[in-house]
This record gives C-alpha cells, structure tokens and sequence, in this order.
C-alpha cells in the first residue's frame, strides 16, 4: 500500500477515486469504451448525437428516438442577446478556452438550473449551444462579422463546421467532425471530469460543473495537446526534416506534445481511427505532406522512446485539413466531453457524498504567536 506522500507525489495516478458506469480506460481489450460499446465501433457505426444519447441517457436511441433527440437539439441553438454581447466584448487575443469558460458561466446566469429536474434540459441547451457561441465569438472577433448560428445543419457536427466557414461543409468533412466528437466525448476520470464530478459533489449546478471543467481542460497538461501538435508539424518541411528536428528535440529533452498517456500502456485506440481519417483528408486535399510527416513523428517517438500517439496528435493534421484555425482545436474538445462531463455530474449527483479528501501535512511544527514588538 502506497503512503500519502507517494500517493501525493503521483498526482493520484492509479488510485480508486470512485465508481462510474459511462466508460472504461485501458481496462479491456478495445482499451476505451463507453457503456459497454468499443469506441472505435461506435466511430464507425453512429452520429455523435447517438452517443451523447447514449453516455447521457443509458442506451442508444432507435431511428425515432433520434430523430426527436436532433430536433430537440437544433430547436436549441440561438444564442440569447444577452450573451452575444457579452461574446462580442472579448478580445480577439483572448484565449479561446476562456470564451468557452466565459459563455458557459453567462448562460448560465441567463438560464440558471433552478433544480436537478432539469439537468438533461441544461445538459442538452449547452450541448446544442457551444458550437454557435464558439464560432460566433471568433468571427466576430477575427473577422468582424456577426453569423447566424440557427443554420440548416442536421448535426452538431455540421453545425461547428458550418458556423465556422459560414457555409454547409463537405459530407467528408462533417464525416471526420462527427468522428472526432465521438473520438473525445468521455474518458472516465481525467483532471476535467474529476473537477465536474468535484463540483457536482458540493450539489452546486451544471453550468458550474461545466464552467470548472473547461478551466480544468485549459491547461496544457490536460488539454491543448492536438494545438502543440499542429504548431510542432507546421514548422516541418517533410518527413526527413521531421525525423531531425524530433531528433534534436529528444537530445535537448524537449517536451513533445501528443504521445503517450496516463493510462494507455501500448496504444491510443482513438488514434488509429483519427489517423485513418486525417490520410483520407490529405488525400481529398490533394496534399498529404501534414499526414506524411506525423506518419514520420509517430514512426521515430516509436522507435527511440516507444511512445505512441494519443488521440490528439493525428487530430492536428486533421483539423488543419478542414480550415480549422489551431485556436479553435481544444474547444471541440469542449463541444464533444460535455457530453461525458454533464453524465458523471448526474451520475454523482444519483449516489452523492461530498468529495473531500485528506492531505498531509508538511510544514512547520506547530508554534506559538510571537508578539508584534517582539518579531
């Protein structure tokens, strides 16, 4: 058995620290699933609104129940006036982490959760929200312009892309988007999820659970990894330079962003699937050069360090192949893991006890108070 001082010094890592019935992590032969289901069958065979359907409501949905749950869901997409104006007085230099946080907490000022009876209409308001609040912030921001983010599209997937470029966007690239959200939609007890189940713990609300997550997922050791990726490539020239400039990296010890995982001892099984997509992509765009050379990064990590790519690396090429500006790449994280972040807030809140763990202690002996004139 581990001390308290070990146990500090690992951050946890390893230890018990609940019991979830959404997913598991390195625990079976697919190495991730969500309710039971191998996430790289549920990439292949559903929409993203089929497994938030599942991580939040238990089951998947039939052909009606889907149907309804996208209608549901598109009828919730206007962004109240109030939080337009809050988004249009953030800085196009502000990160786009903290616009998320910031949306987040304002709705949830606009639109409070008066009691847990409306945790799915909460959960389901920022699910249908977050694409439009992201995007309508960056181009207005960036570009000046302010969209319309009550568009035609049939899926959040469509709906990010279309609300990005302004347009309906290709069946390829919704195809990848869907996969990607699907991809990142839940990963048991990561430092995010742990901070909304922390929160739920106190029995405070969803937009407070949710807004504490994004500030988790803010920092660059949780998430960011697919931004460092795609600023590592983009100063690549081609495979060979790659293989020199990773090399120089290992010598110098730098930190390279995007391989291996806390839990994942061989392999990402998310990294396979975004991987196959991102050549896919490079070929539609007639230019595979940002697919060649992560093919080379993960070929050398491999060979001198035996260190895998996780999910995020191969997102990098990907994103960058539909017109995703880096910024923009960890709130998509935000856009898909609200789904499994809101299912552990319920599920804490079913079979609540405060979390509150104990620390040790390492300062000074106990003291007594030295009068002022004496000090």
């Amino acid at each position: 058995m581990a001390n308290a001082k070990e146990l500090s010094g690992a951050g946890l890592r390893g230890q018990i620290a609940g019991k979830t019935a959404l997913s598991t992590v390195g625990k079976t032969g697919s190495g991730l699933t969500y309710r039971g289901y191998d996430v790289k069958d549920l990439a292949a065979h559903c929409e993203f609104e089929e497994v938030a359907h599942l991580i939040l409501k238990g089951e998947l949905p039939n052909e009606a129940e889907l149907a309804a749950y996208k209608k549901r869901l598109k009828a919730m997409r206007n962004l109240p006036q109030a939080l337009k104006e809050v988004l249009e007085r953030i800085p196009a230099s502000a990160h786009p982490m903290d616009v998320m946080r910031t949306g987040c907490s304002m709705l949830g000022n606009l639109e409070t959760e008066q009691s847990f009876a409306q945790q799915q209409d909460a959960t389901d308001r920022l699910l249908a929200i977050f694409p439009g609040l992201i995007n309508y912030w960056y181009n207005f921001s960036h570009k000046g312009q302010r969209i319309e983010v009550e568009t035609a599209a049939d899926s959040i997937a469509e709906q990010f892309l279309w609300t990005l470029h302004g347009e309906k966007p290709t069946q390829l690239h919704t195809d990848v988007m869907n996969s990607s959200l699907i991809l990142y939609a839940e990963h048991e007890f990561n430092a995010s999820t742990f901070t909304a189940r922390v929160c739920a713990s106190t029995l405070s609300d969803m937009h407070s659970c949710i807004t504490g997550a994004i500030g988790s997922l803010r920092g660059p050791l949780h998430g960011g990894a697919n931004e460092a990726a795609m600023e590592l490539i983009e100063k690549m020239d081609n495979p060979d330079d790659a293989e020199t400039k990773l090399m120089g990296m290992l010598e110098r010890k730098e930190k390279i962003m995007g391989f291996g995982h806390a839990i994942y001892a061989e392999s990402d099984p998310r990294n396979a699937v975004i991987k196959e997509w991102s050549e896919k992509l490079g070929k539609a765009n007639g230019n595979t050069s940002l697919y060649d050379i992560s093919v080379r990064c993960e070929a050398v990590m491999w060979r001198e360090k035996k260190l895998f790519c996780n999910a995020d690396f191969f997102h990098a090429s990907a994103y960058n192949y539909m017109g995703i500006p880096t910024k923009l790449f960890t709130p998509i994280f935000v856009c898909s893991r609200l789904t499994g972040w809101a299912a552990h807030v319920m599920e804490q809140r079913a079979d609540n006890r405060i979390i509150r763990p104990s620390a040790e202690y390492t300062g000074v002996e106990p003291r007594s108070v030295t009068p002022l004139s004496s000090r």
